[in-house]
């Protein structure tokens, strides 16, 4: 059996090729998928400043598979002497990294402020001492002796040098853990080890030393140096979870697709050999046969540009900032492995399912079906495939009508591939209405009589386009919809006159200055975090990040228009919280509720839920009191000051004395960059792109084969460009139905989407993006038909009917 798969394999090169394409591509996006969840779970950069220090204590992050606490977790002080009890342990240093301005004639110049003690990490005094008082700093680039002002939030104080160092700036531990706003806390302890000492057996006491606290050796000790790196590993995880399983879906529709195909062009062979007594096991193993050494190869060959599609995704991703810049991808072989084996399986579940009724029918029908198809389908065929559609648009509208929050949304999201299916499985009478109403339209008498003949073929052809189609459409326009409508949001809902900016953030304190200075009527501090929230969902409990603020209610109303549904803001104060429309759904709460929450650094918080609103993708999902959120914080400062006032000259002023705050309009301030779109579309783009592919390589597949087709019509009397007008109608028929069903695929799932994120009904559907969806549409299924056509018709009508087929 594999010696005849093998000749029948390179017999029939041109047609196996559109498979080989299908399943190498396929595990080429198997492999980018699989590397971005391998390098989720394992990758992350070196240590810069624990380098020096074999074992690194940090506070746990990480809340369960793909979540984490957005804010850093804080070590107690007293964990810092447990450490340094423990035997093999030379020194434990408490850390504090505190974000700060050193001013000078020019501006502020940002520097990070550590504890004097953690100067052994880095290169240590150059000159002088190390800071013994409150107000004394060793500092790069200063002189010993000069007065300097470091500014933390914009609030700045005098510090007297007392020691010159290579990088940094240093003051004494307590002052720098005043200066986090948390004395009683330190980022991480940093272990510096007695010579020959073992950094595993260290770490695997201290473990036992201070138990729930996550002990870092090697690479890992940058988690506690840099939350980036972990929030970027979170980050990949998730990404690679939600595209890795609707590539995986597309994939194997893709695949089953061209395998059905070339499977449909090889019923003369198979009617052959039923009818000299081939079983139909025989005829199943053949074709098994092939599709396993045609899919191991390709499979395998895959996997190789697959893993270079992963450098280009890195670049990409650490362009909008979903991971840093250093952040180093992992290459290992479970990835490959993963691809492989999923290719082969799904490409030989998919041959063996297109070659059942080759394999089944009797030798004497399989002659008569050998060049006509089947007039009609199956009846199971058309029961699901009509009841896949009324499913799809249940999913899609009807749960966003019911339900409500993210299962709605997902529900929306999802249908859009249960009404592919459905589309899928009805092609070929779908099809066939479009050519019927074409052909009222002046088609031509032979491309309808040919699409009526050939509706599984060309059914087989077009789903892909159609699915296309139908998900860039969705893809695109969920994006065009959820950005749209938090940018409206944002510019409607800020009412504020002036908002007030810093790098690094602004203390507390200052919007008390602010609120004193003549002229402004308002000033509420906000301060942005992600929060996790418990709730049921379905019956189970589930746990997910949410974007919150915190603000304070007095004046509110005067600077932010949250469109509030139902209770009050005015009542939000240690213990409540307002939520959004689309959350509340998520949760199941209303007005009275109590919710369960999570704070940015892991402190829990139990809250009523005081208010309804239904600006959350302009502000967040949940908004919270503002001392509480401040408190839980990494900086403790705030993001942003919203004025109102009358008069603001007083302000300007003012502000004098904080050179690292900038004063800007609300419109600018409203501006969005949200770089989790831009990498959502990019992966979008990248599955397109395999679409694309797969659309060219079918159509052309379907197209090429037909070249003795065109020479009998020639040696009848049919002249070449009555030919090449009849494969412009089939073309026009497959381009047609894809545009018209591919866009009302799309239609129920975006208008779910709509109403599950933004309350409407209508979608944000830019003009020109769908134009340039159908524009791209009708390129591929066009030029893959028509250019095909024209080379099937270079060789002479004799000589082409010598070809088999």
């Amino acid at each position: 059996m594999f010696s005849l798969a093998w000749k029948t394999i390179r017999a029939r090169r041109g047609s196996f090729a559109a498979a080989f394409v299908a399943v190498f591509c396929g595990s080429a996006l198997i492999t980018a998928s699989g590397v971005l969840l391998d390098s989720g779970l394992r990758s992350g950069i070196a240590p810069e400043r624990y380098a020096a220090a074999p074992v690194v204590v940090a506070a746990g992050q990480d809340v369960s598979f793909g979540q984490r606490f957005a804010e850093r977790v804080p070590l107690s002080v007293e964990r810092v002497a447990d450490v340094a009890r423990v035997p093999g342990v030379r020194a434990a240093v408490g850390d504090v990294s505190v974000q700060a301005g050193l001013r000078g004639p020019d501006g502020s110049v940002p520097v990070v402020v550590h504890g004097a003690s953690s100067a052994q990490l880095e290169t240590g005094l150059v000159d002088g001492r190390m800071p013994a008082a409150a107000d004394e700093v060793a500092l790069a680039g200063a002189h010993v002796g000069d007065t300097v002002s470091l500014a933390v939030g914009a609030i700045a104080s005098p510090y007297r040098v007392v020691g010159t160092t290579g990088s940094g700036a240093f003051v004494t531990d307590e002052q720098a853990r005043t200066l986090s706003g948390r004395p009683d806390r330190v980022d991480a302890v940093a272990v510096l080890a007695d010579p020959g000492t073992d950094a595993d057996g260290l770490a695997a006491r201290i473990r036992q030393a201070v138990p729930g606290a996550d002990v870092l050796t090697g690479n890992d000790r940058a988690d506690a140096e840099f939350l980036d790196v972990g929030a970027a590993r979170s980050f990949l995880v998730l990404i690679a979870g939600s595209f890795g399983g609707t590539m995986l879906i597309i994939v194997l529709l893709v695949v089953a697709s061209t395998l059905g195909l070339t499977i449909q062009q090889r019923r003369q062979e198979f009617a052959l050999l039923r009818a000299i007594a081939a079983t139909p096991k025989q005829v199943s193993r053949l074709v098994a046969t092939e599709t396993l050494l045609l899919s191991t190869v390709a499979a395998v060959l895959g996997a190789l540009p697959g893993v270079g599609l992963t450098f280009l995704l890195r670049h990409a991703l650490a362009g909008y900032g979903a991971v840093p810049e250093n952040f180093q991808f992992v290459l290992g072989p479970l990835p490959v492995v993963a691809a492989v084996v999923t290719s082969v399986v799904a490409a030989l579940g998919a041959g063996l399912i297109a070659a059942r009724r080759a394999a089944r029918v009797s030798p004497v029908a399989a002659l008569g079906e050998a060049k006509v198809e089947p007039p009609t389908l199956g009846r199971a065929r058309l029961v699901l495939g009509w009841s896949l559609i009324p499913l799809g648009v249940a999913l899609s509208v009807g749960l966003p009508m019911t339900v409500g929050g993210d299962a709605a949304t997902g529900g929306a999201a999802g249908s859009v591939l249960v009404l592919v299916i459905a589309v899928a499985l009805l092609g070929p009478r779908l099809l066939t209405a479009t050519a019927g109403v074409l052909g009222r339209l002046g088609l031509g008498f032979l491309a309808e009589a040919n699409t009526r003949a050939r509706s599984r073929r060309v059914g087989s052809a077009t789903t892909p386009l159609i699915m296309g189609v139908a998900l860039a459409a969705v893809q695109i326009f969920t994006l065009t919809t959820t950005d749209g409508a938090a940018q409206r949001q944002a510019e409607d809902g800020l009412l504020a006159d002036r908002v007030l900016v810093a790098q690094g953030g602004i203390a507390p304190a200052v919007a008390d200055a602010v609120r004193r200075t003549p002229g402004v009527t308002a000033a509420v501090p906000v301060a942005h975090t992600q929060v996790l929230v418990n709730y049921q969902e379905m019956g189970d409990p589930a746990t997910e990040s949410y974007a919150a603020q915190g603000v304070t209610p007095d004046g509110l109303g005067s600077v932010l228009n949250l469109d509030l549904r139902r209770g009050s803001l005015d009542a939000l104060t240690d213990g409540t919280v307002a939520v959004s429309q689309f959350a509340a759904g998520t949760f199941g709460v209303d007005v009275g509720s109590t919710l369960s929450l999570q704070l940015g650094d892991g402190t829990p918080y139990q809250a009523r839920v005081v208010g309804i609103y239904g600006n959350g993708l302009g502000f967040g999902d949940l908004t919270l009191p503002h001392d509480v959120v401040v408190a839980h914080t990494t900086s403790r400062l705030d993001d942003e000051i919203l004025l109102a006032g009358t008069d603001f000259s007083a302000l300007n002023g003012m502000l004098a004395n904080y050179p690292e705050i900038q004063a800007t309009d609300a419109l600018q301030a409203a501006q969005r960059d949200d770089g989790q779109s831009s990498v959502t579309l990019l992966l979008n783009l990248v599955l397109l792109a395999f679409i694309a592919i797969a659309v060219v390589n079918i159509l052309v597949l379907a197209t090429a084969a037909r070249v003795r087709e065109f020479a009998l019509l020639r040696l009848v009397g049919a002249k070449p460009r009555q030919v090449r007008s009849m494969m412009r109608g089939e073309a026009a028929v497959v381009v047609v139905a894809s545009v018209v069903l591919g866009s009302l695929v799309a239609v129920p799932p975006l208008v779910g989407i709509s109403l599950s994120v933004t309350g409407f009904a209508l979608p944000t559907v830019p003009p020109l993006l769908y134009l340039a969806i159908v524009a791209v549409a009708v390129a591929l299924g066009w030029g893959s038909i028509a250019l095909p056509a024209r080379f099937a018709l270079r060789p002479a009508p004799v000589a082409a009917m010598r070809v088999g087929e």
